[in-house]
């Protein structure tokens, strides 16, 4: 687990299990039910909480909602400027997503530009009928015109403070953590 110095917490196991809970019921109600909803995770920890928002919405809806990853490691606008980084895995579900509404979901939206290139990575995989976006933390700072349709905590930062979500899948622990740092949008797409 990566420290972040001085870092306090602003989400808990619970706060996270009560978040996403919540965005299920709205994605229940703004899609009038969840038929043709696929749920896209972005990795790492956006697959991990694509999972368990379908969990959710199945507990809902009572119907298994598809879930998948899209990797956007080569569609990143960041490539010649940070090391080569390991691809990771594109899994979209059997139905597709050609016709579909199609919810991406991150753990943190901060420049827009991961969004920016999911959306690229998705148009060399089908064309859905509507895409949104679900994202743990919405911290700010962004540098295209993108935003969450449905957000679990909305977290005003500087520019020089961190976000460092832990998910027990990836990290042994929920939480979300805020500290100083030195992060700029272009370190943290």
């Amino acid at each position: 687990m990566d420290a972040i110095p001085s870092a306090r917490p602003v989400l808990e196991a619970p706060d996270i299990a009560r978040v996403l809970t919540r965005i299920a019921h709205e994605i229940v109600e703004r899609a009038k039910g969840a038929d043709d909803v696929v749920l896209l995770g972005i990795p790492t920890r956006g697959v991990f909480l694509a999972r368990r928002l379908a969990a959710k919405l199945e507990s809902i809806t009572g119907s298994s909602i598809p879930v998948g990853s899209l990797d956007i490691t080569m569609y990143r606008d960041d490539l010649r400027l940070r090391p080569a980084r390991a691809l990771a895995r594109t899994e979209i579900p059997g139905e597709g997503i050609d016709g579909r509404l199609v919810i991406l979901v991150d753990d943190v939206l901060f420049s827009g530009r991961t969004i920016r290139a999911a959306l690229d990575a998705m148009n060399d995989l089908g064309r859905p009928r509507a895409v949104q976006l679900a994202v743990l933390v919405d911290r700010g700072h962004r540098e295209l015109p993108i935003r969450a349709d449905y957000v679990g905590k909305n977290l005003p930062t500087s520019l020089r403070e961190t976000v460092k979500v832990h998910l027990t899948e990836e990290d042994g622990r929920d939480s979300v953590l805020l500290g100083a740092g030195t992060t700029t949008p272009a370190d943290a797409q």
